[in-house]
């Protein structure tokens, strides 16, 4: 029988290997997540709408609007100047927050040597948790507001809300759907972490300190 320290010994490695795997794991998804409501911000590929009302088509976006009645596209608004789209307002406002969390709980992975994982892991948790219920909202929002002035003049005065009309959803608004789902994976992901930090060992091990500084993993009676 292994003696109790090789015992802890093993739990250690076998954790700590899966932990790290599947932590780097996570934090490069956290990331990507970031810079998928980057281009959900900037891109005017919201909507999109095919020779409606004489023009050639075009697009509709939270902060940009493009139609193309020729070669290029004549575009309004810009992502850089902050002011979204006025009947859009609510919703940039929203995918604007989950953005901040989303970033937030990136740079929040710097404070590891301030507390411990499994803290670490549980705060990211909630601002991705959080991300994705802005995110959601946000895309609702949008959806509401189709019965805009802005909106009826691309897509039709059959436009209303959640009906875009002679619109169709665009790659956008996708990206935008497939953020809260990539969201709440990694909400979910971050809580397992931090519960299997919590259990790194047994229930019948105990830590104490051998004298010089270190610790020393001891069974319980």
């Amino acid at each position: 029988m292994l003696a109790a320290q090789e015992m802890a010994q093993l739990y250690q490695t076998a954790f700590v290997r899966s932990a790290r795997a599947v932590g780097a794991l996570w934090a490069v998804c956290s990331l990507c997540f970031t810079l998928l409501e980057v281009v959900v911000l900037a891109e005017p590929a919201w909507l999109v709408a095919k020779g409606v009302r004489g023009t050639e088509g075009g697009t509709l976006g939270l902060f940009r609007s493009c139609v193309e009645t020729g070669s290029p596209a004549r575009c309004w608004g810009s992502v850089f100047r902050l002011r979204p789209l006025p009947p859009f307002e609510t919703a940039a406002s929203f995918v604007g927050t989950a953005l901040g969390l989303g970033l937030a709980s990136v740079l929040s992975l710097g404070l590891h040597r301030f507390c411990s994982n499994a803290t670490l892991y549980k705060v990211c948790g909630w601002l991705q948790l959080s991300a994705a219920s802005c995110q959601a909202l946000g895309c609702l929002t949008f959806a509401d507001s189709w019965d805009s002035q802005e909106v009826r003049e691309l897509c039709g005065p059959a436009a209303a809300p959640f009906s875009p009309g002679h619109c169709t959803l665009h790659w956008a608004f996708t990206l935008a759907l497939i953020g809260i789902f990539d969201a709440l994976v990694l909400s979910a992901l971050a809580f397992v972490l931090a519960s299997r930090q919590d259990t790194l060992l047994p229930e019948n091990f105990s830590v104490k300190d051998k004298g010089d500084g270190s610790p020393a993993k001891t069974q319980r009676r």
